[in-house]
């Protein structure tokens, strides 16, 4: 039936252009590249990239939080691709906002089993973005509420992706640590957004990356994409697709480059 009605379907490449300049996640190593070989002598252009998984749009695979996990050439494609929805937050998605299942239910008919792409506006603050901001993308975008990973247990998600630095809180990650300054500034900014301070919200080592921490081991081995990015502007928002996410098949892989695809079959 799809290759019959292929040409009623529109698909969407929410992939980030990756290059020496794309900036990987905070301390991470970035892109180098560089040729081995150009065409003279013998016609043929060869290179040589050395890089962490995590820069531009990539998959945390188990492995990357689960010593024990799968790696990422074992993950089968009827996990990658299936029914789901983009879910459109743009509209209270603020630095340093968060944003909970009940936000995501309001916008979107989200079932059991779904692979669900959360679209915060963030992707604007990339390198490909209209106006680029490394440490707002990184240090500053939207993230989940703390009950969230028990919701996507609940829900038997396949996995999630966001179009920003992580899919955990910057706040709930290293970066506190790293960054006090801009964990005192969020932290001003949720007593006034939340009567509670970063501390009372996200508890360390309680809740430290809860996102990562609590869903990635089996049985439940809900993982996610960061970095979403190239169409996700334009792609339709709270309408059910069919959405995927292609990494290569990288055995032994903690975590992998990937392209993310919506399928508009409509």
């Amino acid at each position: 039936m799809l290759l019959k009605n292929w040409d009623k379907i529109r698909v969407y490449d929410l992939t980030l252009n990756t290059n020496h300049m794309t900036p990987p996640w905070p301390t991470y190593e970035p892109l180098n590249v560089k040729y081995f070989k150009r065409l003279a002598p013998n016609g043929a252009n060869g290179m040589i990239i050395t890089t962490s998984n995590h820069v531009g749009t990539h998959l945390d695979g188990p492995q990357h939080f689960d010593t024990g996990g799968r790696d990422i050439a074992s993950l089968e494609m009827e996990k990658l691709v299936g029914p789901g929805v983009v879910v459109d937050i743009s509209d209270i998605a603020e630095d340093w906002s968060i944003y909970t299942p009940q936000d995501l239910m309001d916008r979107a008919d989200i079932r059991k089993g779904d692979i669900i792409f959360i679209y915060t506006g963030y992707h604007k603050y990339s390198l490909d973005g209209a106006t680029p901001d490394e440490r707002r993308y990184m240090l500053r975008h939207p993230g989940p509420s703390v009950d969230f990973p028990d919701w996507m247990k609940e829900m038997e998600l396949k996995y999630i992706a966001v179009d920003a630095g992580s899919a955990d809180h910057p706040m709930n990650t290293k970066i506190r640590d790293w960054e006090p300054g801009e964990a005192e500034k969020c932290d001003a900014y949720m007593r006034e957004k939340y009567g509670k301070g970063l501390n009372e919200i996200y508890k360390w080592p309680d809740t430290y990356q809860a996102m990562h921490i609590w869903v990635f081991p089996q049985p439940w081995e809900i993982i996610h994409v960061e970095c979403l990015g190239g169409e996700i502007d334009i792609v339709p928002k709270n309408k059910r697709m069919i959405l995927g996410t292609f990494p290569w098949k990288f055995q032994y892989g903690e975590s992998a480059f990937c392209r993310c695809v919506a399928f508009d079959t409509e």
